[in-house]
């Protein structure tokens, strides 16, 4: 009898362990283990996807937490989620061109915030959004980035238009990156042939944040990696005027072919698309001096 209810008592005692075991897994692996710290000020970002993210799911910077998230809503007669994020006050220093996206822990894990920081010299402030957004990652996008292709931020906050014209633009397809100094500023919107041309027009949507790219800058496309997907970079001129909607890139550089870089670097010649007759070893613009 003795013997019965002692094993009886160490069933029930592994039991228990069991399930607290469980709880506190459960608290460091969910947001009940994101609450706040101290005094915070929030800032709100929009996606167009929030995926499975929660309510203190934790907001991080460089993997290191520095918020959460404090509400997920639907924006009115939008298919836009407001989220905002409730920043810890030690850390007033987030840049405001700063770009937002939702991650993924692990291959299973919760999701939760992470913001690269942008070159802004002017922070974000209480209240104030994070315009540049990036939603949570779908599986296609996640091998499409692990080849180097990567992918552009949602411009929620508005665009403005120009476009480029490109004797060819290899494997580019409406939805790539549109990125200057490395930086995604925006997105391909189309890529289009008109009726008798010899040149592709490219669109351009870019986040209205930058608004002061010179008119005399150039556009090419570039390809990730090896074998990664390709992207439009953009050279900034010197012109005192800027890029508005509508306005077209003067210069232009297409992408370049496996046999044109073969060529290259074995016998210093130029891309078989180079118009211009420039001498031995240069990439000429597509369309230079063209207006």
């Amino acid at each position: 009898m003795t013997q019965r209810r002692s094993y009886a008592v160490g069933t029930g005692l592994f039991i228990v362990l069991g399930f607290a075991a469980l709880a506190y897994l459960a608290t460091q692996t969910t947001s009940v283990a994101n609450t706040t710290r101290g005094d915070t000020y929030d800032v709100t970002t929009r996606f167009a996807n929030v995926g499975q993210l929660k309510v203190r799911a934790p907001v991080k910077v460089a993997g290191v937490r520095v918020g959460s998230v404090e509400s997920i809503d639907l924006v009115p007669g939008k298919e836009e989620a407001r989220v905002t994020l409730a920043i810890d006050e030690s850390h007033k220093d987030i840049p405001q061109d700063s770009v937002a996206t939702i991650y993924t822990s692990g291959l299973l894990g919760d999701q939760y915030v992470g913001i690269q920081f942008g070159q802004s010299k002017t922070p974000v402030k209480a209240g104030g959004e994070i315009g540049l957004t990036r939603p949570a990652q779908q599986l296609e996008e996640m091998i499409g980035k692990f080849f180097g292709g990567g992918s552009a931020p949602d411009r929620l906050g508005g665009t403005y238009h120009v476009t480029g014209d490109f004797t060819n633009i290899g494997g580019l397809q409406a939805g790539a990156a549109v990125k200057m100094a490395g930086v995604p500023i925006g997105s391909v919107e189309s890529v289009v042939v008109k009726p008798g041309a010899v040149q592709a027009t490219v669109t351009l949507a870019i986040d209205k944040r930058y608004s002061q790219i010179p008119n005399d800058s150039s556009a090419a496309v570039f390809t990730s990696g090896l074998i990664g997907s390709q992207y439009v970079a953009i050279q900034p001129g010197g012109s005192p005027e800027y890029l508005s909607e509508g306005d077209q890139f003067v210069l232009t550089q297409s992408a370049l072919q496996l046999e044109d870089l073969i060529g290259k670097f074995l016998v210093n010649g130029s891309p078989s698309d180079n118009k211009n007759g420039g001498a031995q070893g240069g990439t000429q613009p597509d369309n230079a001096g063209k207006k």
